[in-house]
């Protein structure tokens, strides 16, 4: 089969052409891959790498990749951050430090497919999400990640979807080809060094502007000093830069807000992570006054009308705008310990950029198979337009076993 160069950056590994109308279609066998190591990052941030904490700084301040010196290394730098130290404050116990994730690429007229494979710690797929849990007078948020300290401490178990993520930068995004995703991974963010207080978050500028209440990934660009995070340009500065193509796409696979219905969200990082324009496929089920559920299962669809703690991982528990749900009834003889997901599934619901990405994905023998099916040449202001013989930077990412922000598993970005 000829090949031709449309994701470049993973070593030998191009595209290959196909005839796939029907991504399920396609003979994964013909197509090269290659196995990508992932290894666990701790907290080390834009700014650690750049401090003297970090033996390689004075390389990283001029500009030089992280595989200057770390090739070949993310499996003795994952082993060892994993266990705790500077870098690793609330190490999570039992926690692997690298995942090995074969990655390969086809497209065809319409759409660029990615296909991601990796083995789970846990020997379950993990699909579930929070729930809300009614305490006999309260719905409540019900499990966490396991970076959270009402976790570590036993308090509630550790309940969080698995995630596949892959970051695109077309060249645009200064020095992302050599550092990757650490350009977006700051002090003050959720789970990071001097993490941010509501205070300081209402005070700021930016935020206020374009209504955020935390701090998340962003890019040095969007800010006047790119170590702190609430030096935020101007909401005009940062259309400005968006509009020369100054992000970086973020296109996120979710085992439980997304693969349900078969898609992918859509998504990009500039002066915050932030999702394409439109809607997502999946939205919350807390109604804002009360509290309470917005929606609960169809007990003449399914069979039940909520679940308990001991349900957990014993079946699909997905609430389907379209299949299987019903407006939430407060007098439906609640008790304590029922249960109903925190979000609300619907692909006919998903509109505009935000709804670019489908994808198709199974959990068999301990594996994720992932493809996400992407259309070439998006003409969106929020999207990376791929196109046969583009050149593209990319950084993987695989949250598992019940964990959230910064307890992922990351490449080196492969350019």
């Amino acid at each position: 089969m000829r090949k031709a160069a449309f994701v470049l950056g993973l070593s030998a590994i191009v595209a290959a052409p196909v005839m796939a109308a029907d991504p399920a279609s396609i003979d994964w066998s013909k197509i090269s891959a290659t196995t990508v190591p992932l290894f666990y990052p701790g907290q080390s941030s834009y700014e650690w790498l750049r401090s003297d904490k970090h033996p390689g700084a004075s390389l990283v301040r001029d500009g030089k990749a992280c595989t200057t010196c770390h090739t070949g290394k993310e499996k003795a730098l994952g082993d060892k951050l994993v266990k705790g130290g500077p870098l690793e404050p609330m190490p999570v116990k039992g926690k692997n430090g690298t995942v090995d994730l074969k990655f390969q690429a086809a497209y065809d007229a319409k759409n660029a497919y990615f296909r991601y494979q990796w083995k789970t710690q846990n020997p379950y797929p993990g699909s579930e999400y929070q729930y809300q849990r009614f305490d006999g007078k309260e719905w409540k948020t019900y499990g966490y990640p396991k970076l959270d300290k009402v976790v570590q401490e036993g308090k509630q178990p550790a309940i969080y979807e698995d995630r596949m993520t892959i970051m695109i930068d077309d060249g645009k995004v200064p020095m992302f080809a050599q550092q990757g995703c650490w350009l977006t991974c700051h002090e003050g963010e959720r789970d990071m060094p001097k993490q941010f207080t509501k205070e300081e978050v209402a005070a700021n500028a930016l935020l206020t502007a374009i209504k955020k209440n935390d701090v998340r990934k962003y890019l040095p660009a969007s800010r006047t000093n790119p170590s702190d995070w609430k030096t935020g340009k101007s909401v005009e500065e940062i259309a400005k830069i968006k509009a020369a193509g100054g992000f970086v796409d973020l296109i996120q696979w979710r085992a439980h807000r997304s693969n349900p219905v078969g898609m992918a969200d859509d998504g990009y990082v500039l002066e915050w992570r932030l999702f394409d324009a439109g809607k997502n496929m999946f939205s919350g089920n807390s109604d804002a006054k009360t509290k309470a559920p917005k929606f609960m299962w169809d007990a003449k669809k399914v069979g039940y009308k909520s679940i308990t703690a001991d349900q957990l991982r014993k079946g699909d528990h997905f609430l389907m705008g379209e299949q299987n749900v019903v407006p939430f009834d407060p007098n439906a003889g609640w008790k304590e310990g029922d249960m109903l997901p925190r979000y609300v599934l619907s692909r006919a619901d998903a509109k505009g950029s935000a709804a670019d990405n489908n994808a198709i994905a199974n959990w068999k023998d301990g594996m994720w198979t992932v493809v996400v099916i992407r259309p070439l040449g998006l003409a969106n202001d929020d999207d990376k337009s791929l196109k046969e013989g583009g050149v593209y930077n990319v950084g993987f990412a695989v949250h598992d076993d019940n964990i959230t922000t910064r307890g992922h598993h990351v490449s080196f970005v492969r350019t």
